[in-house]
C-alpha cells in the first residue's frame, strides 16, 4: 500500500511507529498553541512543568535524526537526498507563508513582528534557505524556527557524507551536546548579522548554500566533496554565531537529532548497540545539565526555576515517548494513528495560519472553551488531510519520478565505512 493513502488498512511495521511518533509530536505542537487561544487556563497548568511545544519539536528532531540520514545513505547519492528534501518541505512551505500574507495583503493585519523591518527581497531569500532563525530574519510563521535547525542538520549530514564520517554519528552527537554544556553560554547571539548586516549575511548564506548544494550534487569527486564540506562549513559558523537562541539550546539540538542517528545505526547494526545506549545517555544527561546550568547563569531567579523544571520535564518525557515508540516498532499499529504521522508536516505547518485567520476574522474566546478547541482540531485536521493530498503528495511524487531519472553524471558516493558489529537485518 502507498503511504499516501489514508484508507483503513495498516502501514508497514517498519514505517508504523515513525509516524505515529510524527503524529503525537504534531498534535501536541498544536495543542501548545491552540490552547493558548482557547483554553487559556488549562495551558496555565501545564506549562508550569511540562512545556508541550518543546516537548514535540524534541520528538520530531530524534524522529529526523533517525530517519534522515537513512534516505541519504540508502541510495548513496547526495542528488537524490536534495531532490526529496526540496520536494517535501518546500511546496507546502510556500503554501502557508504565501496564506499568511493574505491578511497583510488585504491591509487588515500587520506582518509578524519585526518582519516588516526587513525589505522582501529579504525576507523571501531567508526563508528560501530555510535558515531564517540562524540569519537573524523573524519568521513569517511562529514554528518555522525549528525548520532552520532541521537546514542545519542536513548540510552538516552531507558534509559528514561526502567525507566518509557519516557512521560517527555517537561520537558527533557527543562533541555537540559538550559544546552546549562547556562553551554554549560563552558563544555569541546573532554576532555576524550584529556586525555586517543581516542582507550581506542572507545574501552570503544563499550564495554560499546554492554553491554547496551544486557542488556536491555533482557527478565529480572534488566538486562533490569541496561542495559538501561548504555545507557543512556555512552550518557551523551559523550555529555558533548567530543564533537567534541561545547557543547551548542550538547545540543541544543537534545533539538530539544526531542522537536519533546514532540509534537508527545501532538498530541496524552499523555500531555496537552499547555504543549508541552510552551517547543517548550521555545526551542526555547532557541536554539536562546544559539547560539547568546556563538559565542559572543568564535568568534571574525565578525565571531560571520556572526554565529549568519545564526543560528538564520535557527532555525527559520526549526521550521516553521516542524509546516507546521504538519499543512499538515491531507491532501493528491502526492507520487511524498512523494516519496523523501522514499529515503532520501538514498540521504542524497550518495550525498558526488557522489560528491567526481565526482571531482576525472570528475572534477569539474570552474564557476557556473546549468546543471551540474541538471544532479547531477537525477543522485542521480536514485542511491538513487536503493540502496532504493536494501539495505534499503530488510534489513527493515529483521528487521520487526526478530521482528515478538515470543521470549518467551522477554517480554514487563510495565511503568507507567499518564491518557491522553484527549481520544487518
Amino acid at each position: 500500500m502507498s503511504r499516501s493513502s489514508l484508507d483503513k488498512t495498516s502501514v508497514p511495521v517498519r514505517l508504523a511507529w515513525l509516524d505515529l511518533l510524527r503524529g503525537v509530536a504534531a498534535l501536541v505542537v498544536v495543542l501548545h498553541h491552540a490552547t493558548y487561544y482557547f483554553t487559556p487556563r488549562l495551558r496555565a497548568e501545564l506549562v508550569d512543568w511540562f512545556d508541550p511545544g518543546l516537548y514535540g519539536v524534541l520528538v520530531f528532531f530524534l524522529v529526523s535524526g533517525y530517519i534522515v540520514p537513512a534516505s541519504l545513505e540508502r541510495h548513496g547519492r547526495v542528488r537524490n537526498f536534495w531532490i526529496s528534501r526540496l520536494t517535501r518541505i518546500h511546496p507546502l512551505l510556500t503554501v502557508a507563508c504565501a496564506a499568511m500574507l493574505v491578511p497583510f495583503l488585504l491591509g487588515i493585519r500587520d506582518l509578524r513582528a519585526g518582519l516588516s523591518t526587513y525589505g522582501p527581497v529579504t525576507a523571501v531569500l531567508a526563508h528560501a534557505t530555510m535558515l531564517q532563525d540562524v540569519l537573524g530574519v523573524p519568521n513569517a510563521i511562529n514554528v518555522l524556527w525549528t525548520l532552520s535547525y532541521e537546514m542545519l542538520f542536513y548540510l552538516l549530514i552531507v558534509a559528514f557524507f561526502v567525507i566518509g564520517v557519516h557512521r560517527r554519528s555517537a561520537s558527533i552527537a557527543v562533541v555537540f551536546v559538550s559544546a552546549a554544556v562547556l562553551a554554549g553560554g560563552l558563544l555569541p547571539m546573532a554576532a555576524l548579522t550584529r556586525t555586517a548586516g543581516v542582507w550581506p549575511v542572507v545574501a552570503l548564506t544563499a550564495l554560499v548554500m546554492v554553491l554547496a548544494i551544486a557542488g556536491a550534487v555533482s557527478g565529480r569527486s572534488l566538486p562533490r566533496t569541496a561542495g559538501g564540506i561548504a555545507g557543512g562549513v556555512l552550518a557551523i559558523v551559523l550555529l555558533l554565531t548567530n543564533e537567534r537562541v541561545a547557543p547551548w539550546e542550538g547545540l543541544v539540538i543537534l545533539a538530539v537529532m544526531f542522537t536519533g542517528t546514532a540509534l537508527y545505526r545501532a538498530e541496524h547494526g552499523q555500531i555496537g548497540r552499547r555504543a549508541a545506549a552510552l551517547s543517548a545517555g550521555v545526551v542526555l544527561t547532557g541536554a539536562l545539565v546544559a539547560g539547568v546550568w546556563h538559565a542559572e547563569i543568564g535568568m534571574s531567579p525565578a525565571q531560571a526555576d520556572g526554565f529549568q523544571v519545564y526543560w528538564a520535564g520535557s527532555v525527559l518525557l520526549a526521550g521516553l515517548t521516542f524509546a516507546a515508540g521504538w519499543a512499538l516498532r515491531h507491532r501493528r499499529i491502526p492507520s487511524w494513528l498512523t494516519a496523523l504521522g501522514t499529515i503532520s508536516f501538514s498540521l504542524y505547518l497550518l495550525h498558526p495560519v488557522l489560528l491567526m485567520l481565526g482571531d482576525q476574522f472570528i475572534g477569539m474566546p474570552s474564557h476557556d472553551d473546549g468546543l471551540r478547541l474541538g471544532l479547531f482540531l477537525l477543522a485542521l485536521l480536514a485542511v491538513s488531510t487536503l493540502t496532504y493530498r493536494y501539495v505534499e503528495a503530488p510534489f513527493q511524487r515529483l521528487g521520487r519520478r526526478l530521482n528515478q531519472r538515470p543521470a549518467a553524471a551522477v554517480r554514487p558516493v563510495v565511503v568507507p565505512c567499518p564491518v557491522p558489529s553484527k549481520p544487518l537485518p
